[in-house]
């Protein structure tokens, strides 16, 4: 989970790589001039004030940078603390080659996106195709998975079967028999993936949304 300091950092990163002030960043994205002001990130009582998703918004609208982008700048300030994660199509990741047997990325037919360094190492990203799973992921949304998650009840996952299809949903309950999945679309109901079908379920740990 990303911590107050880790969004301020982003955007005084992004605004670093254009060349810019965070003054001269929000005022580029027609805000007031002092929005991204440090002094403006705790309140005189010591709360800590978050930049507005619609702030952040029309700044990525301004210089031209995407969700994606703005996330390799979270977390660190320093680029060597970032590192490559192989990223496919959604469509693709039921396909054999991209995955091994115990669910790690395999094969070559990887793309990369930089992102801040995280703890587990077989880290994988799926370009979201397709409304299935609107409107909690949308077409083009940016899902970071992590094999070595540990899961919970809510969680959101995704699950892969030993016939290939790949489904990403929200965990109800995973017990040594079977795996039950509700649908992230309404107009999709409730999975259940007996044990001896499923190949893996892997833990959603962040999105570009």
């Amino acid at each position: 989970m990303f911590q107050h300091g880790d969004i301020w950092r982003a955007l005084d990163n992004l605004a670093a790589s254009r060349g810019l002030s965070a003054s001269a960043l929000a005022k580029r994205a027609g805000l007031d001039p002092t929005t991204f002001n440090k002094s403006k990130r705790v309140t005189r009582d010591g709360k800590l004030r978050w930049p507005s998703t619609e702030s952040v918004s029309k700044v990525l609208t301004a210089v031209n940078a995407t969700t994606v982008e703005f996330v390799t700048y979270l977390g660190s300030a320093e680029p060597e603390r970032r590192r490559r994660v192989p990223v496919i199509g959604y469509a693709m990741a039921g396909k054999d080659g991209y995955f091994d047997d115990a669910g790690y990325p395999a094969g070559s037919g990887w793309d990369e996106v930089a992102f801040p360094d995280l703890e587990d190492p077989h880290c994988y990203a799926l370009e979201v195709t397709g409304d299935s799973m609107a409107p909690v992921y949308r077409d083009g949304d940016i899902i970071i998975v992590s094999p070595h998650g540990q899961l919970r009840r809510g969680d959101r996952v995704v699950a892969k079967t030993r016939s290939g299809e790949v489904l990403a949903k929200e965990l109800v309950r995973q017990t040594p028999r079977q795996l039950e999945l509700i649908s992230l679309n309404p107009a999709h109901g409730e999975r259940i993936i007996s044990a001896n079908e499923l190949a893996w379920v892997h833990r959603i740990v962040w999105a570009s949304q």
